[in-house]
């Protein structure tokens, strides 16, 4: 775990505007820098980023965050991977806090990727020397600057050949990378010989793994590197890196199963391709897709392996499917892989094939049912027993609220017998409009004193201990000041905000922050603020009196105890109100 102290630290050194502008042009717009949205498709800014307040927001989108969640949506890096790269960008070594378990947090030493780049060079400099690796990629079409773009390169035959790249052989190092294997006694030899060279590349272009494939026959055709410090396959995309920017420009990113797909696509156009890594799709693999695209479709060859893959991939997917993001599935004919399918069609053919690939829900319910005659009770039972499972674990409303009503159709029940058979929350109705309701839901005062806190949340000391009031922003503003005790008022706005990232209270926070752009640079926050606590210190007054007051009408002064009387006294003083001399008798 890695302390929030050092988190704030970084946040304070760092500047948004530096940050988003090594991968987004901005343009200074007023006190602010506005561009395209990253985050999708528009033609006039809509992406504004403050540098007096630390966070981006678009108006179109609605995305918002820090410069942590930046680098975490843009690069689609996990919380710790952002925080590790931004604090490289600053000269910052990052810190571990022994995690609750027991177990630490396992660093990776940086001299592990400068082996891995040793490594990738020497394949690179081996392919040039091999006329024979040369023509087996000039036979599958790839040219001379696709290959240098993946970095592909040749492990020669031989049992040592690294021993010229390295000059350390025994070095540790080399085992722990997995470049290197050990045998009986001291003996160790290469992993890889007689193979063209993929490198896995993760999202900040370091080198953490490779795959190699044989140039003839032999098993396994493709050999990846092991589970490694540097590398986990579950968590790892090959071509990610390389595919970024075409994801980000097309909204779309499309999910292969092997190296050769995405560089064989990528030599035809089709450069928004990644491939799992010998593994099936994981849940990590969806997330950190969907944080990068709109639309993900998965390709898979047509043959029963394919489609067992297929189905994993959907299983794995159901629990992060978010409304508004569109899954879908291609299905190749049987004698092709993407690879074939291109080379022997082309980019036109393939992206039509993409365009009327099938949506997860038309998928999910032929699979369900496939060989189910539905004019049957059995058969309508069968598929109400299939789908349990996977209807349980959707949490997307509008999905979920689709995909019931469809296969509580089919299966001949309505959509509330589906949700009590399944046991399942019901998926509420909207409310009917409250007029009661509707007039008690703007909280000016409520919305103003929460982002006064955001502004300058060391003002969170002049609070009352007890405050409390009603809607998303009074709970907001109580886990803010809650948040503040803990720090001792010692935090800064971008730092705060980032403790709030993923929580119940982070969509009111980025609403308060977002509003904040409007305000002139004249806006001084702590003088609001103290007119904002005086009138709530004012009202809490009224409200004491007011019960006080009721208290003594019904029960005359004996209805009130000594420490009433007094709370009593001291507000009719400060009302200058004047039957102070009856309650002193």
């Amino acid at each position: 775990m890695i302390p929030k102290s050092f988190i704030q630290d970084l946040l304070n050194r760092l500047d948004i505007v530096d940050v988003i502008e090594r991968y987004v042009p901005l343009k200074k717009a007023g006190g602010n820098y506005v561009a395209c949205c990253p985050f999708h498709n528009e033609k006039s800014p809509s992406f504004t980023v403050s540098q007096s307040k630390q966070f981006y927001h678009c108006f179109g989108c609605g995305v918002h965050g820090t410069a942590v969640g930046f680098v975490m949506e843009h690069l689609g890096l996990g919380f710790v991977e952002a925080i590790e790269d931004l604090a490289q960008s600053v000269g910052m070594q990052v810190p571990y806090e022994q995690q609750a378990s027991g177990e630490s947090f396992k660093k990776v030493a940086p001299d592990l990727y400068e082996v891995m780049q040793v490594a990738t060079r020497y394949y690179r400099e081996q392919l040039k020397l091999s006329t024979r690796a040369i023509d087996y990629l000039k036979n599958r079409g790839l040219s001379g600057e696709i290959a240098a773009r993946f970095g592909i390169g040749f492990a020669p035959e031989g049992w040592q050949n690294l021993s010229a790249a390295f000059p350390d052989y025994q070095s540790a190092t080399l085992v722990e990378t997995g470049l290197v294997i050990t045998g009986d006694g001291d003996k160790r030899y290469d992993r890889f010989r007689d193979r063209v060279m993929f490198p896995i590349v993760n999202v900040r272009s370091q080198v953490i793994g490779f795959g190699g494939r044989v140039l003839d026959k032999g098993e396994p055709k493709y050999l990846n590197s092991p589970e490694t410090p540097l590398f986990e396959k579950g968590r790892e995309l090959y071509g990610l890196y390389q595919a970024q920017k075409a994801i980000r420009a097309h909204g779309r990113v499309l999910v292969v199963e092997g190296y050769m797909d995405v560089v064989a696509l990528a030599q035809h156009g089709v450069d928004y391709a990644v491939a799992t890594l010998g593994t099936a799709t994981t849940p990590y693999h969806i997330q950190k897709l969907l944080r990068l695209a709109d639309q993900i479709v998965f390709c898979f060859d047509g043959d029963k392996a394919g489609r067992k893959a297929a189905w994993r991939a959907l299983e794995n997917a159901l629990p992060h499917l978010q409304d508004g993001k569109l899954l879908s599935f291609l299905f190749l004919p049987a004698e092709h892989d993407p690879d074939s399918f291109i080379r022997e069609f082309g980019q036109a053919e393939f992206e039509q094939r993409i365009a009327e690939a099938m949506p997860l829900s038309g998928y999910l319910l032929r699979e369900l049912t496939s060989e189910l005659d539905l004019q049957t009770q059995e058969g309508r039972n069968q598929l109400l027993h299939r789908a349990k499972p996977l209807l349980s674990v959707i949490v997307s409303p509008v999905t979920s609220l689709l995909l019931r009503k469809e296969v509580a159709a089919l299966s001949g029940v309505s959509q509330a017998e589906l949700e009590a058979l399944y046991e399942i929350k019901p998926i509420a109705h909207a409310p009917r409009p409250s007029l009661k309701k509707a007039a008690r839901t703007p909280f000016p005062v409520q919305r103003l004193m929460l982002q006064c806190l955001i502004a300058q949340p060391g003002l969170g000391v002049d609070m009352p201990a007890d405050w409390h009031g009603e809607g998303a922003d009074a709970e907001a503003i109580v886990a803010v000041l809650s948040a503040l005790r803990e720090a001792d008022y010692k935090i800064s706005s971008p730092a705060l905000m980032q403790m709030f990232e993923g929580t119940s209270y982070a969509r009111a926070l980025a609403q308060a922050e977002a509003e904040m752009l409007a305000w002139g640079d004249s806006f001084d926050v702590a003088a609001e603020f103290a007119g904002l606590v005086g009138k709530l210190e004012e009202g809490q007054r009224r409200d004491q009196f007011q019960a006080l007051q009721s208290k003594l009408s019904q029960g005359g002064l004996s209805g009130l105890s000594v420490d009433e009387r007094e709370q009593y006294l001291r507000l009719l003083q400060r009302g200058n109100s004047g039957v102070v001399s009856e309650l002193k008798s």
